[in-house]
């Protein structure tokens, strides 16, 4: 599996520490972000990570430099700094020949404590060009905004509206040959899911576990317990005497 992560953003809501760091590198639970998110990663079965970089792009090339990265293939596409909004990021990442036929797509601030195999397997199942994980929000964490049902995404509205209870997770798949037919530079992917949704082309996966995010203080300390939890809850190897 190839996964592209969005990490070219300005992390506002994150500053002053954005100011001279990616957001992804921002410190948690010891280590900067991305350790934890590509390891996740790798144990879900990602073999190729594309990294869509712009805002302090160069920190994460030296980061992985200098870590031994969990997966063996890295790539980066440099939008500098013109930032073409996450859609172009992608067909960035299109021209540049960076993309498989079929790839997933995480923010480069989210955790998803979630399987991705069925996620994939789902996509290819559905003969969709697109698929979004999607989660019954009841506006819990955020404004919910998609319409889910019977395995599609009926549809997506950023805003939300009545009726709509469930909210984009922040795991997406895509068919590369959908990007064939986008000749706009500078797009976002809420446009294109909006799209999508209403000429029935977006397949729909639920899950259940919350997400986790650091692009707030709030996610952030959130995504700090989890992972604390996670490793108290982690047996550790018994030494034979």
């Amino acid at each position: 599996m190839q996964c592209v992560i969005l990490a070219g953003g300005l992390g506002t809501r994150m500053r002053p520490l954005t100011e001279t760091c990616p957001k992804t590198l921002l410190p948690v639970h010891g280590r900067p972000f991305a350790y934890h998110q590509l390891h996740w990663l790798a144990a879900q079965g990602v073999t190729d990570v594309v990294y869509s970089i712009g805002h302090h792009g160069n920190l994460i090339r030296r980061y992985w430099e200098s870590e031994q990265p969990p997966i063996a293939s890295i790539r980066y596409v440099d939008e500098g700094t013109k930032l073409r909004g996450t859609g172009g990021a992608l067909r960035l990442a299109l021209d540049q020949g960076a993309l498989q036929e079929s790839f997933l797509v995480i923010y480069g601030d989210s955790f998803l404590p979630v399987e991705f195999a069925p996620v994939w397997d789902a996509f290819h199942s559905s003969g969709l060009p697109a698929l979004m994980t999607v989660l019954r929000n009841e506006g819990r964490w955020d404004r919910s905004n998609a319409l889910y049902r019977d395995g599609r995404v009926l549809l997506y509205e950023k805003t939300g509206g009545p009726g709509i209870h469930y909210i984009d997770y922040g795991l997406s798949v895509f068919s590369r040959e959908l990007f064939d037919d986008i000749s706009a530079e500078v797009f976002d992917l809420s446009a294109l899911f909006h799209e999508l949704s209403l000429r029935g082309k977006l397949a729909g996966f639920e899950v259940t576990e919350r997400f986790y995010e650091i692009g707030s203080p709030a996610g952030l300390h959130d995504l700090e317990h989890y992972l604390a939890t996670a490793a108290a809850a982690t047996p550790r190897p018994q030494t034979v005497s």
